[in-house]
């Protein structure tokens, strides 16, 4: 009998975790956005059609970036962290911003976008 109920504490702890964890908070916080795409900032500045590739530290950072938002949590805080970001400098060349990951053959799960709804970003 004890080893029933140690069955069912156990299972119902692992339901609890799996009903829960969807629902965590971000542990990826804008700081870490910022750092990561603070090298990017001059090249997300750039004009003209000839635009050099993106600068290996902007590269690696993005592919840090990418790696460091896992959950649902973290990928909608990055989202909402890169579109605060894009609001606070003037200047940016936005199809560069949008086509940034892809060209630092990074793949995301969403556009990067003013008008992107972050809530949407699974």
């Amino acid at each position: 009998m004890a080893a029933l109920n140690l069955k069912l504490v156990f299972g119902l702890a692992v339901l609890w975790m799996l009903v829960v964890d969807p629902m965590a908070t971000a542990a990826l916080t804008c700081d870490d956005v910022t750092g990561q795409l603070f090298p990017c900032l001059t090249y997300l500045t750039l004009r003209g059609k000839n635009v050099r590739p993106p600068p290996q530290g902007c590269c690696n950072g993005v592919r840090r970036l990418n790696k460091q938002a896992q959950s649902k949590a973290d990928r909608q805080k990055a989202c909402n962290c890169i579109k605060g970001l894009a609001g606070t400098f003037t200047g940016l060349n936005l199809d560069l911003v949008e086509g940034l990951p892809r060209r630092c053959n990074v793949n995301i799960p969403y556009k990067i976008s003013p008008s992107t709804d972050c809530k949407k970003v699974n």
